[in-house]
């Protein structure tokens, strides 16, 4: 799952954490990477919002007023590697931009799957930032892998349509930075026909928020990395989340997106 929560100072946090926190609980995800998350020397928002029994990796910037993101994972945590992407350009706007690529201890017959949180930079025109962040972000992952043959997912809030040049570099439709690579769009796969915005003026804290004239973008993404054949892991389904309020509480003014993947019927490469 990934989920931009909306950090505790704009609406009702009490009211939203508690919609948010059982949307959660009723999805049961495994892993999840949450975007705007406060923290501070007496407050912890992840475990407010999660509770117990997660094991929790943060990213490596915050801003000054105690807001970042987190994976966190029922399963613990293996190797673990960040970047700040502190030579990616102008970052002032976004200061807790960032990605964490963290190993997730699943067990057989999945086994260890590499999880990165991608957080890149959020104003619109700052599209070569993300591109370099997007490679960046992918290159940690691959020096992670190495030789290995591994299950990888990327996730996050990527600030960015699908035809933007970081994302569709993501879903291997072109080149940056004189790398490339592929990772299976979850959402795409699953409803190839529907745009799936996660950031809408359907939500009415979007339109009360400080993006007035926001058209509706997917900005929200789970992707699995493929290998020459392929992904390595099924999307059996993906789904928004918090489309709708709650007793007239919308959890946030992001969607969240939850997905559920499974290993193939036989792996890439293979004839039946």
């Amino acid at each position: 799952m990934t989920l931009n929560v909306l950090d505790t100072g704009h609406a009702d946090w009490e009211d939203r954490k508690r919609v948010l926190a059982s949307g959660i609980r009723e999805a049961r995800p495994d892993v999840v990477a949450l975007q705007e998350i406060v923290k501070s020397a007496d407050y912890d928002g992840a475990r407010d919002l999660l509770g117990d029994g997660w094991h929790v990796v943060a990213h490596p910037c915050w801003s000054l007023d105690g807001v970042g993101a987190v994976l966190a994972s029922r399963w613990p945590f293996g190797a673990v590697e960040k970047d700040a992407f502190r030579e990616t350009g102008r970052i002032d706007a976004a200061p807790w931009c960032g990605v964490v690529v963290a190993e997730v201890g699943i067990p057989a017959p999945v086994g260890p799957l590499l999880v990165a949180h991608h957080k890149p930079s959020w104003p619109r025109g700052h599209e070569r930032e993300r591109e370099t962040q997007a490679v960046a972000a992918a290159r940690l992952v691959e020096n992670m892998i190495g030789d290995r043959c591994r299950h990888a997912v990327v996730m996050g809030d990527f600030d960015a349509a699908p035809d933007n040049a970081s994302v569709l570099f993501w879903r291997g439709r072109q080149s940056l930075g004189g790398m490339s690579v592929c990772y299976r769009d979850a959402w795409a796969a699953a409803h190839p026909q529907e745009p799936g915005h996660t950031f809408s003026p359907v939500n009415a804290l979007v339109r009360q928020g400080d993006m007035p004239e926001e058209e509706g973008r997917r900005v929200d993404y789970v992707m699995v990395r493929c290998d020459d054949y392929g992904p390595t892991l099924h999307v059996e389904r993906c789904e928004r989340m918090f489309t709708q309020p709650v007793d007239g509480v919308w959890a946030s003014d992001h969607f969240g997106l939850v997905a559920d993947l499974s290993l193939p019927v036989r792996p890439g490469g293979t004839w039946a």
